[in-house]
């Protein structure tokens, strides 16, 4: 695996500091409604994504997910403004406006959503992998899901032909506890979701979603066997959201202890510890850091508010096109 040096923990916290701010953002501008329709935001399951990023090769993997998909994208090379953007609804947005805060895309990206059907894009995650195999690219698919996702029967359908096939892909449940509101606990009798990939002899195993560095180990491992030909893997990243499900949730199905004992282990805290105990940097340093940060969030929200929206026009220039129906004229 790439060396975790000081480089590599200065850029975690920058990155999770601009998740952080840029979904606290988003948060600000969904209360004075300039974001509509649903909002998930990713608040301290960052962790998750810069350890996947650290084992990644964006050159040629692929990422694919649920409808907590904002700052993934932004990791893997996204321009922030156009996903805020794509947020607000703007023309400038990654699919010009149409998507929305549940389906960011970007195929120059490798990132493939963006998905609002709870577990759709397991198997389409598998079918990707399947794709990259039939055609060489050594590439790897990293799939990933909810607790509640994990109860979908397309994920069984998946893992089995993922193993029998052996595609390159890796599966990640990114268990913050709750799915929409309901406890793991109470949708199932068993707790531990990773041993679901024990009845197809997968690879499988919890991981410790709250830090970077174990989930970039975790993550390594599995994408090299993926990239081997040895077939997939399943990983439990055990993680938490602070915020609701959606900005909608009342969040009555937890206490206010219990979020707080767990930012006490918040990524971007662990992060910065270690770089203050190794002397990675000075306070001035990060001072500005966190100063760039605001300066980017600022600059995206600007770029945002500043684009138009699409016209009407664009409605029909993504329908398909009928030469012997000439009446609708397409611009795209």
């Amino acid at each position: 695996m790439k060396k975790i040096t000081k480089e590599v923990y200065l850029q975690w916290y920058e990155d999770m500091q601009f998740w952080r701010k840029f979904e606290d953002k988003l948060a600000a501008v969904y209360i004075q409604q300039k974001v509509r329709g649903f909002l998930h935001l990713y608040n301290g399951q960052e962790a998750v994504l810069a350890g996947a990023l650290h084992a990644m090769d964006l050159s040629k993997d692929k990422m694919i997910t649920a409808y907590r998909n904002h700052v993934q994208p932004i990791g893997m090379g996204v321009d922030p403004r156009k996903v805020m953007a794509e947020l607000y609804g703007k023309v400038t947005g990654t699919s010009k406006g149409m998507g929305g805060s549940m389906h960011i895309f970007s195929k120059e990206h490798g990132f493939y959503g963006g998905h609002g059907i709870v577990g759709a894009q397991i198997p389409v995650g598998a079918g990707m992998a399947f794709a990259d195999q039939y055609f060489n690219t050594g590439g790897v698919t990293l799939t990933y899901f909810g607790d509640g996702a994990a109860r979908q029967g397309s994920l069984h359908e998946a893992f089995n032909m993922a193993m029998l096939w052996k595609l390159p892909v890796v599966f990640i449940c990114e268990n913050n506890g709750y799915a929409m509101g309901t406890s793991v606990e109470r949708t199932a009798n068993h707790t531990d979701v990773w041993k679901l990939g024990l009845g197809y002899e997968m690879p499988c195993g919890p991981v410790d979603g709250m830090n970077p560095v174990k989930v970039a180990e975790a993550m390594h491992e599995a994408i090299e066997r993926a990239r081997r030909g040895d077939g997939p893997t399943f990983l439990e990243m055990k993680t938490y959201r602070y915020r609701g499900h959606s900005m909608s949730d009342a969040q009555l199905y937890r206490t206010k202890d219990e979020v707080e004992e767990y930012r006490k282990i918040d990524p971007i805290t662990q992060v910065l510890d270690i770089i203050k105990e190794n002397n990675y940097a000075t306070d001035s340093e990060i001072e500005a850091i966190d100063e760039r940060v605001k300066s980017l969030v600022d600059e995206c929200e600007k770029f945002a508010d500043e684009s138009p929206f699409p016209e009407v026009q664009q409605l029909y220039d993504v329908v398909y096109e009928q030469e012997n129906y000439p009446f609708i004229p397409h611009k795209l």
